[in-house]
């Protein structure tokens, strides 16, 4: 049996990062996947790039790692670019939209937002008919590949996991931002990793991690980020509050 975390949406959140990544270590995994995010929100996005190109096998991009490449009239959104170095924005831009494999002979999809674009939100709540619309082919994925059994996905921030029409739809919740729970979210996939259809047992495990949330927000006031008071008030009540997603 072998272990695999999903983490997703970093969002320049440095100790919440490091508080997961040291509790994906004392677990002994070694195999961890991202789901997209790494960048804006949290004052430190040339960090975390750094820290998931060094430590994830597998990264797709996420809606915040797409736009930060590209030219923007908001003030906030340069600030936030001009902490990147050029070649990250390059390894932002190359990034892939999803990723395919088999897990104990299930076929497992991951992306961040969904399969038709990486700005089309799918919440836990919304209609059956949208929510089975994330196991769907697109051209982004693939349109003649199998559709997956399992659909993973960052974005929406909220950890969840839904069994609807004999698929499973899950939600690995934000490492740097979450808005259900103030601690970091991070999943766990247990089972025969590869590219065999082979069925054997299989489980995902959601874990939340707390870190520390005043030293986050002390690295935001001494980067002078800002859109300061909002990113404090999410990181302190895990509630929606107006900053860009």
């Amino acid at each position: 049996m072998e272990r695999i975390a999903i983490i997703s949406d970093i969002h320049g959140n440095i100790p919440a990062l490091d508080a997961v990544l040291k509790d994906i270590h004392s677990r002994q995994i070694q195999r961890i996947f991202c789901l997209g995010d790494l960048v804006g929100k949290g004052p430190d996005s040339s960090a975390a790039i750094d820290r998931i190109r060094e430590v994830c096998e597998v990264v797709v991009k996420g809606n915040w790692d797409d736009f930060i490449t590209k030219e923007t009239e908001f003030e906030t959104l340069k600030w936030h670019q001009n902490k990147l170095r050029n070649e990250q924005c390059i390894y932002l831009e190359t990034l892939p939209f999803s990723f395919d494999f088999y897990m104990s002979g299930r076929s497992i999809r991951l992306f961040h937002a969904s399969p038709f674009s990486l700005y089309t939100r799918i919440q836990p709540w919304d209609s059956v008919e949208k929510r089975l619309s994330m196991f769907e082919n697109s051209v982004h994925t693939g349109v003649k590949n199998k559709q997956p059994d399992i659909v993973g996905y960052g974005d929406v921030h909220n950890a969840f996991i839904q069994h609807i029409q004999g698929k499973t739809l899950f939600n690995t919740g934000s490492v740097g931002n979450p808005l259900d729970v103030t601690q970091a979210s991070y999943v766990i996939l247990e089972g025969q990793y590869g590219f065999s259809e082979k069925s054997s047992s299989f489980s995902i495990q959601f874990v939340r991690v707390p870190y520390d949330i005043e030293f986050a927000i002390q690295l935001a006031r001494l980067a002078k980020m800002p859109d300061l008071e909002p990113y404090i008030i999410e990181l302190t009540t895990a509630r929606y509050r107006g900053i860009k997603k």
